[in-house]
């Protein structure tokens, strides 16, 4: 408990610093994408393919997209190949290259095979059933991964520790995450013309852990037979990247006009 109080309070010193310091010049300079799952990670299973490989190929469609149209903005991928870096390894690239944004894309799943649509996560303690079974099943995977219990042992959104660092890490960064949410699912729904799930809030390790405003992208639900089709197009997914690269640049062009 002590460790805790301490650690309150250093994030409390760092959340000041970094308000007081807030009034200078905004500039999204880094962008970070994340692939979901992965390696021995497949993610959610459809029919004819597995999550880790559409979210691997929508990824680097996005990457190409923003590099051809935001030269200025630089690209750094979690993976771009068919490994499992960790959630913890994913959001340390995201801290450690001081990263802008990090978007993370996966695919969504249901026992119900008639379920569709796009939904954009941002972190929170959602009393959403359905967001926590969501946030819930996108965690699993740390059970993978070697001495996960140590690694994530401070990662508990039913305890007051938990919470308390929650309010302190996320509040700063919490309106830009939605804000940003906001235009992906704006674009999905008029741009593209997918069902749009909106804006949810869930606890999601990956997007705990990261500094900067974060979100975690629902492309699809693998588990309908015909979203799972057009997940699987290629034109489809260069539409899906297309649309989060007009939100991205949407949001860079706000955020920097501010005074």
């Amino acid at each position: 408990m002590k460790n805790k109080i301490i650690l309150v309070n250093v994030i409390m010193l760092v959340f000041t610093f970094n308000y007081l310091n807030g009034f200078s010049k905004y500039k999204l300079d880094v962008i970070v994408i994340d692939a979901g799952h992965g390696g021995k990670d497949p993610g959610a299973v459809g029919k004819i393919s597995y999550e880790k490989n559409i979210a691997l190929k929508i990824s680097l469609h996005l990457g190409r997209i923003i590099n051809e149209n935001l030269p200025d903005v630089k690209v750094i991928y979690t993976r771009n190949d068919d490994s499992y870096p960790t959630l913890n390894k994913r959001a340390q690239i995201a801290n450690s290259k001081n990263a802008d944004l990090f978007i993370s894309i996966h695919c969504d799943s249901f026992t119900k095979p008639t379920v569709r649509g796009t939904s954009t996560f941002i972190m929170g303690l959602s009393k959403s059933n359905a967001n926590f079974n969501v946030a819930k099943r996108e965690n699993s995977v740390i059970e993978l991964e070697e001495n996960y219990e140590e690694v994530y042992k401070d990662y508990d959104p039913n305890s007051i520790e938990s919470i308390m660092l929650l309010n302190l890490t996320q509040k700063s960064k919490i309106e830009n995450s939605a804000l940003l949410a906001g235009l992906i699912q704006q674009q999905f729904s008029n741009r593209v013309g997918l069902h749009d799930r909106g804006v949810k809030q869930a606890p999601f390790l990956v997007l705990w852990m990261t500094t900067m405003p974060s979100v975690l992208i629902e492309t699809g639900f693998i588990s309908n037979r015909e979203e799972e089709k057009k997940l699987n197009d290629n034109t489809h997914q260069v539409y899906i990247a297309s649309a989060i690269f007009r939100a991205i640049r949407d949001y860079k062009n706000y955020v920097e006009s501010i005074d």
